[in-house]
């Protein structure tokens, strides 16, 4: 029987699918539903939603935390930071071929981790990890494996984009404090497949090759000096990680602080870093919250469980709930889709189940989406494949890397099955 409950639930699937199938910002189309299911469709259900309340959902603190966050480490990106990092890190392994993935994949989970995020590491990383990889002659599926893995590896950092997306959402399931956690989980499956991608794909017939040193553009051995500026935003880069992490600073207010100091100092250019914040990350966050929020009050959250209930048992939740959230993350977006539509189904699913750990099922959504964030079909591995040399065989690393990407799905449901057994400590 057709219910205010699952017209909402259809909803959300409809965004689901339009962020799959168009370019339009699901967003958008999230916030356009949630007011139309309020105000036009929910009083003829005997329900009625006024604007206030359809708005009552959407997340200031977390839309705060994003543009604090990204707006920092814009004008790092802006003002050449990053890159200068980068390139003193490869400096450090340079002669021993075998090192280099290993280190683009440290590189890339340690630049995320520290605030950067997983799109922003890969967009800055993949240009430098693949023509590094050429010169090297290190194959360039081996690479994008490590680089990739090594930007989601580090996403659910606490201060990163994703992590603070998904902190927030779980804070207000009533599961806060979990941040550290999660990090960690997400960082350890993705180590996992990186070191059996890197052994699997020729990473250890590349020990004892040496190779030289990275080059500048004029062919030069390039050396690493950093500016004033540059120094700058290293230290207010360091000042946020020890505020959040010692002091316990609200993230987003402080990484907004640190972007003052830095643009009254003229440490980077304020307009060209504005310009670059992810807008359409944060919009489509906090409109798919919004809807979800309505969908918790219309009983469209009890429609979803209902069905996860009917083929999922308390042991094996987190391995569905993992490969459901891995499908729809190849096509869509992890942080504004499928973090906000799946993590507020778990405190009802457990319930409906009799059973479970609603911490793990949680942690197998966040691990299941993610892993397979590195097919080509998502941002993380088109950036990689983009970067790839003229002379790489583009269509050759696509149908590789997209192997890669759905295989993981199943891994990570595998993974989550066996990792998490669905008993409470």
């Amino acid at each position: 029987m057709l219910s205010l409950a699952w017209i909402s639930m259809g909803a959300l699937v409809v965004v689901i699918v339009l962020s799959c199938t168009t370019d339009v910002n699901p967003g958008l189309v999230a916030l356009a539903m949630a007011w139309a299911i309020g105000i036009w469709v929910a009083p003829g259900f005997g329900r009625s939603f006024a604007v206030p309340d359809i708005l009552a959902g959407f997340p200031i603190d977390l839309f705060l935390t994003l543009v604090g966050v990204s707006l920092l480490f814009a004008l790092a990106r802006e003002n050449g930071t990053l890159g200068r990092l980068v390139r003193l890190a490869v400096r450090g392994c340079r002669g021993d071929a075998g090192l280099i993935p290993v280190l683009f994949f440290a590189i890339s989970c340690s630049i995320a981790s520290i605030g950067a995020g997983n799109i922003a590491t890969a967009a800055l990383i993949a240009p430098l990890a693949m023509a590094t990889a050429h010169r090297s002659r290190i194959p360039p599926f081996l690479m994008t494996i490590m680089v990739a893995h090594g930007s989601v590896a580090g996403a659910l950092s606490p201060i990163a984009p994703t992590g603070i997306i998904a902190g927030g959402i779980m804070e207000r399931m009533g599961m806060p404090g979990l941040e550290r956690q999660n990090y960690l989980a997400n960082l350890v499956a993705n180590a996992t497949v990186a070191v059996v991608g890197y052994l699997a794909f020729g990473g250890w017939r590349l020990f004892g090759r040496r190779e030289d040193g990275p080059e500048d553009e004029t062919g030069s051995k390039e050396f690493v000096r950093m500016s004033p500026a540059q120094i700058a935003t290293l230290g207010a880069i360091a000042a946020l990680v020890v505020g959040v992490v010692g002091y316990g600073l609200h993230v987003g207010m402080a990484a907004i602080a640190a972007s003052v100091v830095l643009l009254l100092f003229r440490a980077a250019e304020e307009r060209p870093a504005l310009a670059g914040l992810p807008w359409g990350v944060i919009v489509m966050v906090c409109g798919v919250t919004v809807l979800t929020s309505l969908l918790e009050k219309t009983g469209g959250i009890d429609a979803f469980t209902s069905i996860m209930a009917r083929v999922a048992t308390p042991r094996s939740a987190a391995g569905w709930m993992a490969f459901v959230t891995g499908l729809v993350s190849v096509y869509s977006s992890t942080s504004g889709v499928v973090l906000p539509a799946f993590l507020p189904s778990v405190p009802d699913l457990v319930a409906r189940l009799g059973g479970g750990d609603p911490p793990s099922i949680a942690a197998a959504i966040l691990i299941g989406g993610h892993l397979v964030d590195v097919s080509p079909l998502s941002t993380i591995g088109a950036l990689c494949i983009a970067s790839a040399p003229s002379s790489v065989d583009r269509r050759l690393l696509f149908n590789q890397v997209l192997i890669w990407g759905l295989s993981m799905a199943v891994v990570g449901a595998i993974g989550c099955y066996i990792a998490f057994p669905g008993v409470s400590p």
